[in-house]
């Protein structure tokens, strides 16, 4: 099975489906800015940004499908993982699965991809941590801990683990830089913030790990 195939497959189908999901929101926010129609803003004087609500509600809607295609992207990660295993007719070797995988799936297939046929996953042109995010925000996305709002955030503990989160908006970032903060010492747990710029940049990253991947000479170390 050409595992990676199906890999770029599933990438395609998430960034076309976000593009075309995305659209009308994307739009209904350029409207709202350049002030046409149906955005034009009445005469006031409370000082209240017009549209407010319209601008919150496609704010809102754009991060609730951009987590959703992240979550899709997470999956594709260990689907294509596990499919490698049964490719290779190596099974995960139950030692390792205990000490390994405990921490992630990603952390778990690296181990398993050294061990078994000498590959490091720091060797190919994905940063391994990026990946490991893309897994660790799926997981708060879809455990989120508030019913007040569609956002979802970083934990303490995975702050700990994350010196420069990548799935943060770029104001949250300017706040902790005028805060005289380091990227290592949130106040305040940022949200999971998935711009088009973001998804995409971690779409390309899978899939430049896979045909990295394809491209390593894959035998047993016992061979």
């Amino acid at each position: 099975m050409d595992v990676g195939y199906f890999l770029r497959q599933r990438t395609a189908f998430i960034r076309q489906l976000y593009v075309t999901t995305t659209r009308e929101y994307v739009e209904r926010q350029h409207k709202i800015k350049a002030e046409v129609e149906p955005f034009v803003p009445p005469y006031s004087e409370d000082g209240e940004p017009p549209f407010l609500e319209e601008w919150v509600e496609a704010d809102e809607s754009l991060q609730v499908l951009g987590s959703a295609c992240l979550s899709m992207l997470a999956a594709t990660v260990k689907l294509y993982f596990q499919t490698w295993v049964r490719e290779l007719g190596v099974p995960v070797d139950g030692s390792l699965r205990k000490a390994e995988f405990g921490r992630s799936f990603v952390n778990g297939y690296r181990a398993y991809f050294l061990l078994n046929f000498g590959i490091r996953f720091e060797d190919g042109p994905t940063d391994v941590a990026l990946l490991e995010e893309i897994v660790l925000a799926r997981n708060n996305i879809q455990h989120p801990e508030t019913i007040t709002s569609n956002y979802s955030n970083y934990g303490n503990p995975d702050l700990e683990k994350l010196s420069h989160p990548f799935f943060v908006e770029d104001r949250e970032r300017l706040l902790l830089t005028e805060l005289g903060e380091s990227q290592d010492s949130w106040p305040v747990p940022p949200a999971i913030h998935v711009s088009s710029a973001k998804l995409l940049e971690a779409l390309s990253a899978v899939e430049r790990f896979s045909e990295w991947l394809e491209q390593a000479e894959i035998v047993p170390r016992d061979e």
